[in-house]
C-alpha cells in the first residue's frame, strides 16, 4: 500500500509505542493505536506472521499492514534516531526512565533537555544540532514523579515549586562521567525543568578544530598572546562561545601561568585552571569575583559575560593592571560589541586602550553530502535588499534522507568575525566613530554575512540556515 503523508512525521504518542532498537530490529513504524493494541507498518514479506510474533513480543496485540521498503524507510529515519552500539548498552544498563533519557541524550549529543508541562499532558524534548526535537509525551499524572526524582537528584527543595531553581547533577556511564545544570521554572501547569548537558571532557576542544579561517586563526592568536587586555567573543545563546574561550584557555594554560575563572555554569574542567562557580544568590557575582581575583596574583581571567557596566569596568581596571581578560558578550558583530560597551557607559578611551580583540561568532548545520540537491538560484530564497553575487549561479538546499534522519543537515561549522583593534581602529574609537564600513573593507576584515555567504558559495550549507545573517 502507499501512504499519502508526505511529512513522515509520527505524532510522539504513536512513536513512544516502540523504542528505536525495536523499530529497526523489526522494521516496524506504529501506524495508530487499538483498544487492545496497535497497528505498525512494515515492508516485510509476511506481515500476519510478524503480528504474530510482535504480539508476543511486545506483550499487546499487534496488526501488520505492508509498506513499500522506500517508504518505510523515511518513516523510519524521520522518527526513530538508530541506536548505535554505545546507546545500545546505555539502554540496556538500566529500566529508570530519568536515568536512560540522562545518558540517551549524552550519548546522541543532545545539548539539553526540555520538560514541559501543559493542561493536559507534558512533552521531552531534545535539542540536536540547535533544534528542538519532541522525544516523549508524559502524562500528566506521571510528570511530577519525573520532577521530583530530577530535584532529588539535583539536591533541590521538591516542597519549593513556586520559585525557580537552580541545581546540578553528575552521571556516570562507564568511564565518562559529565554534569548537567539543572533549571526549573514555575509555570502556569507545573514545573518546567531545562538540563543542559555539560562535558567534563575537553581532549578534542583545539582552536585548530573549529572552524577559523587561516588568516582569522594567525590574528585571533596574536590577540590572546599578549600579556594584558581584554578579548571578548559575542554571539547569541548556543553560538558556541563558551567552546572557542575554553579552546582559548588550553593554550595559554602554561606551568608558569595562573588562570582564574569565573563561570556560570562551569561547562568543562581544565586541569591547572582556577575555577569558581557563579552563586549570585549569596553575592557572588562577576563583578564581586572580579574583585577578589586581582588580590589572587592571576595572569589570565575569564569572565564568563559581561552583563553590566559594573562587570565591564572592572574587567577594563583588570587589564589596565596588567592582567589578560577573556570574556563574552551578547552582541550581533564584532563591531557592535564596542558599540554595546559605550551604550553601557564604558568611556570609548578606556576600550581603545584595553580591547585587543572582538570577536563574533555562529554555528551554522552542514548540508548532508549524500542527499543536497542543486538548484537554481533566484532572488526569492534570498533577503529583499539583498545583493546576489553574479558567481551564485546555483546554490543546494536541504532534502533529508536516512543519512541524515530526514534533516537535510550533518553536523554544525563556526563561523568567526575577527576583529583586531589596531591603532588606527583605536583612533576610531576614541573619536566614536561608529561607521567604520571603509576601515573593515580596507583592511579585509570578513564580516559574518561574508562567512556565510562563502559556505553558501562552498555548498556546505542552504541559504535557509544563513537568511538571518544575510539580512544583516
Amino acid at each position: 500500500m502507499t501512504v499519502s503523508n508526505s511529512s513522515y512525521h509520527i505524532p510522539v504518542a504513536l512513536q513512544q509505542l516502540i523504542s528505536a532498537s525495536q523499530a529497526y530490529l523489526h522494521r516496524i513504524v506504529p501506524k495508530e493505536k487499538m483498544a487492545q493494541g496497535a497497528i505498525f507498518y512494515s515492508d516485510s514479506p509476511s506481515p500476519k506472521v510478524l503480528a504474530q510474533e510482535l504480539s508476543v513480543y511486545l506483550g499487546y496485540e499487534a496488526q501488520v499492514l505492508y509498506l513499500e521498503t522506500s517508504q518505510l524507510e523515511r518513516y523510519l529515519t524521520t522518527n526513530f534516531r538508530k541506536a548505535t552500539h554505545q546507546e545500545q548498552q546505555i539502554l540496556s544498563y538500566t529500566d529508570d526512565f530519568l536515568e536512560q533519557l540522562l545518558r540517551t541524550a549524552k550519548a546522541i549529543g543532545s545539548s539539553d533537555i526540555h520538560f514541559e508541562p501543559f493542561e493536559n499532558s507534558c512533552r521531552i524534548r531534545l535539542r540536536l544540532d540547535g533544534k528542538l526535537k519532541e522525544q516523549y509525551m508524559i502524562p500528566k499524572d506521571e510528570y511530577p514523579v519525573i520532577i521530583n526524582k530530577i530535584k532529588n537528584r539535583a539536591h533541590l527543595d521538591i516542597s519549593q515549586n513556586r520559585l525557580p531553581q537552580d541545581g546540578r547533577i553528575t552521571v556516570k556511564t562507564g568511564n565518562d562521567e559529565f554534569d548537567i545544570r539543572v533549571s526549573t521554572l514555575p509555570t502556569l501547569d507545573g514545573e518546567s525543568i531545562v538540563l543542559r548537558i555539560l562535558s567534563k571532557d575537553t581532549s578534542t576542544i583545539q582552536l585548530e578544530e573549529l572552524g577559523f579561517r587561516e588568516s582569522e586563526l594567525l590574528a585571533y592568536k596574536e590577540g590572546v598572546r599578549n600579556p594584558n587586555g581584554i578579548v571578548l567573543i559575542s554571539g547569541p545563546t548556543g553560538s558556541g562561545k563558551t567552546t572557542t574561550l575554553y579552546a582559548t584557555l588550553k593554550l595559554l594554560n602554561k606551568p608558569q601561568t595562573k588562570i582564574l575563572t569565573i563561570e556560570d555554569p562551569i561547562e568543562y574542567t581544565l586541569e591547572g585552571v582556577m575555577q569558581m562557580q557563579l552563586r549570585e544568590d549569596i553575592g557572588l557575582d562577576f563583578e564581586t569575583a572580579l574583585k577578589t581575583f586581582l588580590r589572587q596574583d592571576p595572569d589570565i581571567i575569564m569572565v564568563g559575560e559581561i552583563r553590566d557596566v559594573k562587570t565591564a569596568n572592572m574587567a577594563i581596571r583588570a587589564a589596565l593592571t596588567g592582567h589578560l581578560v577573556l570574556s563574552t558578550i551578547h552582541t550581533n558583530s564584532a563591531w557592535a560589541t564596542i558599540s554595546r560597551l559605550i551604550d553601557m557607559g564604558v568611556p570609548a578611551h578606556l576600550i581603545a586602550s584595553t580591547l585587543n580583540l572582538s570577536v563574533a561568532q555562529r554555528l551554522v548545520r552542514k548540508l548532508c553530502p549524500h542527499c543536497k540537491r542543486e538548484v537554481t538560484t533566484h532572488q526569492e530564497a534570498f533577503p529583499n535588499n539583498f545583493s546576489i553575487p553574479k558567481n551564485l549561479k546555483t546554490h543546494f538546499e536541504a532534502v533529508g534522507c536516512t543519512q541524515c534522519y530526514q534533516t537535510g543537515y550533518i553536523g554544525r561549522k563556526a563561523i568567526y568575525e575577527v576583529l583586531p583593534v589596531t591603532n588606527e581602529l583605536a583612533v576610531h574609537i576614541k573619536n566614536n566613530e561608529l561607521q567604520i564600513h571603509n576601515y573593515l573593507e580596507t583592511h579585509q576584515i570578513q564580516r559574518l554575512s561574508d562567512q556565510a555567504l562563502q559556505l553558501v558559495l562552498e555548498g556546505e550549507t542552504a541559504v535557509d540556515e544563513v537568511y538571518s545573517l544575510l539580512v544583516n
